[in-house]
């Protein structure tokens, strides 16, 4: 005896919810809005193409819905997808107009006061007057290209995922984050510091912040933990080449300090 196949109908319906509860809850950090309903369209596209690939799983795809339609013993069921109907509709257009309750904004330090001297590697950095040793090199502009590919490659297998490839804040996991990721393509924010504030940012994470930068909830890993010394000034490097912005200096004239 042929053993019964589920309904191609009910498997179809299966697969969706199944998929819709994997995008929604089993990714994690959530993935944002537009990426979400990319991923149910092409999901949903999919489980259509399925169903209806030959005449028979089509015939056998439809024959539920037609026979909700026409059959008076599911009258039952037209009636209550009738009512259901305008309550899901409602429900989605006041959750699309509606505002949600938000907690009161923190007040942030965007640009804390750096420590006067960091540890990093085991070896001591005073930040002022700190210039990337990269850049200071007589050999700089044999050997820039070598260093801005190496700063790429760090950014896009590490930093990418947060700031995003045109370095707004909108990478793949930034929605995840409360506050959002450094714009570093806004002049507000690299254009305004010099290179050895940012190599301590990096390599300090939120961690690595001081008290008085409290309430900060950066969620920026101490990335010392995992580069080198080396590997966080040539990441530094090619952001700021990157993003077209220059380093402020410490000569006179443009070495106000960051935190001023």
């Amino acid at each position: 005896m042929k053993k019964r196949q589920p309904p191609v109908f009910f498997l179809a319906v299966v697969a969706f919810i199944v998929s819709l509860l994997i995008f929604r809850f089993g990714i994690r950090p959530p993935i944002p809005s537009s990426l979400f309903y990319t991923y149910v369209a092409a999901t949903l596209g999919a489980i259509l193409l399925w169903a209806t690939s030959s005449e028979e799983a089509l015939a056998e795809f439809v024959r539920p819905i037609k026979a909700t339609i026409v059959k008076d013993d599911l009258r039952w069921l037209r009636l209550l997808f009738i009512l259901l109907l305008p309550i899901v509709m409602g429900y989605v257009a006041y959750s699309q107009a509606s505002v949600e309750i938000q907690p009161p904004a923190e007040l942030r330090v965007i640009h804390p006061a750096p420590p006067a001297s960091i540890t990093v590697h085991g070896k001591q950095l005073a930040i002022e007057g700190l210039r990337n040793p990269l850049r200071a090199a007589k050999d700089f502009q044999a050997k820039k290209a070598e260093y801005l590919a190496e700063g790429r490659r760090i950014y896009f297998q590490n930093c990418f995922f947060c700031h995003g490839d045109k370095f707004a804040g909108e990478g793949h996991f930034a929605q995840g984050f409360n506050p959002s990721p450094a714009n570093l393509a806004d002049p507000g924010t690299i254009a305004q510091l010099q290179e050895s504030y940012v190599f301590w940012r990096i390599s300090k994470g939120g961690p690595g912040l001081p008290d008085q930068s409290t309430p900060w909830n950066s969620a920026m890993p101490a990335w010392e933990n995992m580069l080198s010394t080396d590997e966080i000034w040539k990441v530094v490097l090619y952001i700021y080449e990157a993003t077209d912005q220059q380093p402020r200096t410490w000569e006179a004239g443009h070495g106000q300090e960051a935190s001023k």
